[in-house]
C-alpha cells in the first residue's frame, strides 16, 4: 500500500487501510474497550491564522485548534491517527489536554472495525458531502 506510520503514538495495535468513507483509515487490530487510549496525534506548531490560511488553501489537511491562538497542523505526521475519519456516529472521540491531541475510544470497538472521530465545526463549512453512512449522517461537514 504504501503507507508508512511511526507505531509509537499508538496505543493498540492498528493498521492503515483503504477506508469505505474517504482514501485510507485506520482499523483496530486489537479489541478496544470503551475509554481507552487509542493512540496521539503530533505535528507543526502554527498559528490559528496559518491553519486558516492553509484550509483555504485546499488538499488534504489535518488541523486541529489547541487553543484561541496555537493549533497543529498532523498532515505530513507519521502519526498513524491522521487518517481517521469522520463518522457522524463515532466510535472514538478526541480529546486536546495540555496541549496533547489523543484519541479516545466512545466505546468497545472490535478487531477490524474503522476507527472514527466526529471532525465538529470544520473549514468545509458545510459544503463538504459526508460519506460516513451513519443511521443518523448529518450529510455535510
Amino acid at each position: 500500500m504504501g503507507l508508512r506510520f511511526d507505531p509509537s503514538h499508538t496505543d493498540v495495535a492498528v493498521a492503515l487501510k483503504r477506508s469505505r468513507i474517504d482514501g485510507y483509515g485506520v482499523f483496530a487490530e486489537q479489541p478496544v474497550a470503551a475509554g481507552q487510549r487509542l493512540g496521539l496525534l503530533t505535528g507543526e506548531s502554527i498559528t490559528v491564522a496559518e491553519a486558516r490560511r492553509r484550509a483555504q488553501s485546499g488538499g488534504r489537511l489535518m488541523l486541529v485548534e489547541l487553543s484561541p491562538a496555537r493549533a497543529i497542523d498532523a498532515s505530513r505526521s507519521q502519526d498513524a491517527m491522521r487518517f481517521t475519519n469522520h463518522c457522524c456516529e463515532p466510535n472514538a472521540r478526541i480529546q486536546v489536554e495540555d496541549g496533547e491531541i489523543s484519541f479516545l475510544a466512545l466505546r468497545d470497538i472490535a478487531i477490524g472495525e474503522e476507527l472514527t472521530v466526529d471532525y465538529g465545526l470544520t473549514h468545509h463549512d458545510g459544503r463538504l458531502a459526508c460519506r460516513c453512512g451513519a443511521a443518523r449522517c448529518r450529510h455535510w461537514l
